[in-house]
């Protein structure tokens, strides 16, 4: 049996939105089933979002290579697939909304100066007039309040914006829009009402609701499953070296997401064409059973 959501099933709208950086691994595989497989049990949309607003460490044709992988493993996404490259204009208009309320600053401060601090920034620019722009970041201000949710795996998490992450930065010093302004923009505009994604990310939720609150807009349900580590307890990534993904390989990788999941598949459905083996999962999808831990281990016994 599905588990309750908060929201009516015919509004529920997830999404699955990588980085490319490279072509998918077994990690973020493991996002995608698990946002997929919600999505569709909830009979909702699954839009797939490409986070392309770092030039420099996306290799040339690594979305289309995602996409193609989506696409032999059946996770066949609703609608436009949307792209962050596009939608400048409207990180631009956040911003200006943001800057007229006062509510954000120009920021010089070096990473050694935030790390010789204990990593939460001080305000130290916040008051500081005729800074030189084009060496600075800009930053929201945070104020001293507690914002909890519900996570839908882990259950109520609290931190306070002012004390425990501090003014945090929404546009670099590169002049690229920083993730956690832009992903809340995005949001809102495909009305997204369930983010599922990896534990790694539980941290930002709180600076993404706290823009969701000074921009008005609603804010989604939030879970965050375990991320898949390698045998040195590191995540699986480019930067660690993960494989990419083999579509042959989809029908073992598919069930392999499904143990580390929590659902229990048959061992005989390891072989299973992958449309049969989702089709199966949506049926038993139950995010109560999904492990209520921060990373799992890519090589965890399966329990067949």
């Amino acid at each position: 049996m599905n588990s309750p959501s908060a929201v009516p099933k015919h509004s529920y709208i997830g999404r699955f939105a990588p980085s490319p950086s490279g072509p998918l691994h077994f990690g973020s595989l493991m996002a995608a089933v698990a946002s997929y497989l919600d999505a569709k049990a909830n009979k909702g949309q699954w839009l797939v979002r490409i986070e392309d607003l770092d030039p420099p460490r996306e290799p040339k044709g690594a979305s289309e290579q995602i996409l193609e992988q989506l696409n032999a493993l059946k996770l066949e996404w609703d609608g436009e697939v949307l792209y962050q490259s596009s939608r400048l204009e409207n990180y631009m208009q956040a911003l200006n909304d943001l800057s007229e309320r006062n509510l954000c600053f120009q920021c010089n401060c070096s990473r050694k100066r935030i790390k010789s601090i204990g990593s939460i920034y001080d305000g130290y620019c916040r008051n500081r007039m005729n800074l030189d722009t084009k060496g600075c970041a800009i930053r929201v201000i945070a104020d001293e309040i507690d914002l909890e949710f519900k996570d839908l795996v882990h259950g109520n998490y609290k931190k306070n914006i002012g004390t425990e992450i501090g003014d945090f930065i929404i546009v670099r010093r590169d002049k690229l829009f920083a993730y956690q302004l832009a992903v809340v923009v995005d949001d809102a505009f495909q009305k997204v009402t369930h983010i599922i994604r990896g534990y790694d990310l539980i941290h930002s939720t709180p600076r993404q609701i706290y823009l969701q609150q000074l921009l008005n807009f609603p804010t989604p349900l939030y879970g965050h499953i375990p991320i898949v580590v390698n045998d040195q307890g590191q995540k699986l990534s480019k930067q660690h070296f993960a494989t990419p993904i083999d579509a042959k390989e989809g029908p073992e990788l598919i069930h392999r997401a499904f143990v580390l999941l929590g659902l229990s598949p048959p061992k005989g459905n390891k072989s299973a064409p992958v449309q049969e083996q989702l089709h199966w999962g949506i049926k038993k999808w139950d995010m109560q059973t999904v492990p209520k831990l921060a990373n799992i281990p890519e090589d965890k016994p399966a329990k067949e």
